[in-house]
């Protein structure tokens, strides 16, 4: 649950029974925009969500991108791109560290780095790189292919390459290559052993490396990844183990190497104090190192900073209690006192933020094709020939003559639904009479919930009605794909529809997916002040209707998985553009995954299963079951689904229109 936030619960316009007309401002509000959206997001008098990738002013109607890519042959699922917002991103991080480094005195500089891990696409490193040119922002690499990309980048030793996770040799030597070349390449020590293996490399390579050492403190983290640090965390040295690796450093001549320390205190931290506390014990441990004569230069205080995806700037764990430029003060005011405290030169700053700089830029935009509803057999009951006694009882309780209160109707129906069930099961009950039984106990439900709309307290037990009658609003995607943080972490992120903002919302809805599986779904929502079970969306008619799934540009481009052969989305690349009719170009557009990509992935051959298919089809036609030209139409049929896309080809009929 989270902490209450500044703002109510639900705003005035939407508990109003006044009958004015809806309006895109309070879409605005419904949705959250101006709380998650940091100033990128609007909805326009027309209904349709703008972004501003600069929040200059210029700003880009998301449906005409959709247009264009449609145009191209690229239908959703579509991944859109804002690389000016991604560059904006980069640009703002180094920006507030620079402001607080002049604001405090502080002697050192910033020194960032982009984790690769957090989103290895080419075209968002890319961008990074480009955007970081003027602020010597660097990478960091996590594994060896990681690694190789990083040291292919850029040349020099003016931008840093921070080397963590688990090292064999071969990552060893990688980064000694790059020594070798001139480059600012540190070793990150996450285990003990690594400092044997780093000594005896260097040794016949005749390189000398720049070491790093990774502490587990003892500042407890927040959040979902609390635990990456402490006694069990899985990286770091504790404080033996630290004082071992500089006895080691020492024997081998090595103490010059050492240069940097290091902590991560968790992803997504979304308490402000805990990165304070954390800062405060890892710079006493580097004013600690200095102090035994090791150069240093360097304190490298991690990942963690956060994303608000629900708009409550609360310590809850999908958002943050502060600002970016909060953190920024935070860091370089507390490691400046320590250091001042205890006589010790104030190092350069070093922070492996990713998640902040690359959620923003991204979004997800699906499209809704069907809807599964219990509304449609509410007021249509089945008419048995002989009605039964269970059926007759649920009648009463619908027109409820008695008037009994909400919660004891409520009760009186689910016993009266498990007896139907019973009597079918038992052989008692025919189907006519178990469909007008189901019918009529959700009449009831919907009953129950219009009437709790207009009063104030709800029982526990009738919250739950609203989440019981909600439409599945069935969208062509697979969660597995693109948003595996939600099904395994139960992250959320912000949705809203793109389009018809200038209406009401009126139909209560999960989304789900079109995989075979029944976690492939969204049922948990951003709220102010909890976590909503449905979304509030538009009734469906014969247009496309688009949704978006915003701040999504962190981990999960990369870490979605194959779940029934689903692959990659379609994706376009969008930049401003003052001189284009619409405000933006698209630069890149990219091709989602066809059939033979993704079967060829899990070992199968495109030519021999044609193969087996074409062998198949000749012996149907030897034995008459088809004829010779249906079998090559068949064939050549089933050749050609191989060119095609995972996902659906949705095919609207004639009414459709564009969805304007």
């Amino acid at each position: 649950m989270k902490a209450s936030p500044q703002w109510p619960a639900l705003p005035d316009i939407l508990k109003s029974k006044s009958s004015s007309a809806w309006s895109a401002a309070k879409s605005e509000e419904l949705y959250g925009f101006k709380r998650w959206g940091s100033g990128h997001l609007s909805v326009d008098t027309e209904g349709f969500v703008n972004i501003q990738p600069l929040t200059d002013g210029r700003s880009i109607r998301i449906l005409d991108v959709i247009d264009e890519a449609l145009g191209m042959g690229l239908k959703a699922p579509l991944v859109i791109r804002f690389q000016d917002l991604l560059r904006h991103r980069v640009i703002q991080l180094n920006e507030v560290f620079i402001k607080a480094i002049k604001e405090e005195g502080y002697k050192g500089e910033y020194r960032g780095v982009f984790p690769i891990k957090v989103n290895q696409l080419r075209e968002v490193v890319d961008e990074i790189v480009e955007a970081g040119k003027d602020y010597n922002y660097g990478l960091e690499a996590g594994s060896k292919p990681e690694l190789m990309i990083a040291l292919a980048m850029y040349a020099g030793s003016s931008r840093m390459i921070i080397c963590n996770g688990y090292k064999d040799h071969d990552y060893i030597r990688l980064a000694l290559i790059g020594r070798k070349l001139g480059k600012r390449v540190i070793l990150v020590v996450e285990q003990l052993s690594e400092i044997d293996d780093i000594i005896r490399i260097s040794a016949e390579t005749g390189v000398k490396p720049l070491i790093g050492l990774r502490a587990k403190l003892q500042t407890r983290g927040e959040g979902r990844w609390a635990l990456s640090t402490g006694d069990n965390a899985k990286f770091g040295l504790n404080t033996a183990e630290i004082l071992f690796a500089c006895e080691k450093l020492k024997a081998a001549g090595l103490k010059s190497c050492l240069r940097l320390f290091h902590f991560h205190i968790g992803s997504q931290v979304p308490n402000i104090i805990t990165i304070k506390n954390a800062v405060i014990e890892a710079t006493r441990f580097y004013c600690q190192l200095s102090k035994m004569g090791f150069p240093m230069g360097y304190i490298d205080v991690g990942g963690g900073l956060g994303i608000d995806y629900d708009g409550s700037r609360t310590n809850f764990e999908s958002s943050m209690n502060y600002s970016m430029e909060e953190y920024a003060r935070d860091v370089v005011f507390n490691v400046r006192e320590i250091c001042r405290s205890a006589d010790v030169a104030e190092p350069d700053i070093v922070s492996e933020s990713g998640r902040a700089v690359v959620a923003p830029h991204s979004m997800l935009v699906v499209e809704v094709f069907e809807r599964i509803n219990k509304r449609e057999s509410l007021g249509k009951q089945h008419q048995p020939k002989q009605k039964e006694k269970v059926v007759m009882d649920l009648e009463v309780l619908l027109k409820n003559k008695a008037k009994l209160g909400r919660l004891e109707r409520f009760h009186d129906a689910l016993q009266k639904k498990d007896e139907c069930f019973s009597l079918f099961n038992l052989g008692y009950l025919d189907l006519e009479n178990r469909a007008a039984a189901e019918q009529v106990f959700w009449q009831i439900c919907e009953q129950l919930a219009k009437e709790g709309q207009k009063q104030g307290y709800q029982p526990e037990e009738l919250h739950d009605l609203q989440k019981l009658l909600a439409d599945q609003y069935v969208c062509n995607f697979s969660v597995f794909q693109s948003l595996l943080d939600h099904w395994a972490l139960k992250q959320l992120f912000p949705i809203s529809p793109l389009h018809r903002l200038n209406e009401k919302p009126t139909v209560n809805a999960i989304l789900v997916d079109i995989t075979c599986d029944s976690d492939g779904k969204i049922s948990s929502f951003i709220d102010l002040q909890d976590v909503k079970d449905y979304i509030q969306l538009h009734p469906l008619n014969h247009n496309p209707y688009y949704l978006g799934i915003f701040l999504t540009g962190a981990y999960q481009d990369i870490m979605g998985d194959l779940h029934n052969l689903f692959g990659r989305v379609n994706e376009v690349h969008v930049f401003l553009e003052d001189d284009e009719e619409n405000g933006f170009y698209i630069e890149e557009a990219l091709s989602g995954s066809r059939i033979a990509d993704v079967i060829e992935g899990v070992q199968y051959q495109q030519e021999d299963l044609c193969r087996k298919m074409k062998a198949q089809i000749d012996a149907a036609t030897r034995k008459d079951m088809v004829k010779p030209r249906e079998g090559v139409r068949l064939l050549e049929q089933y050749e050609s689904q191989m060119l095609n896309k995972t996902y659906l080809n949705i095919e609207r009929t004639k009414k459709g229109k564009k969805p304007r």
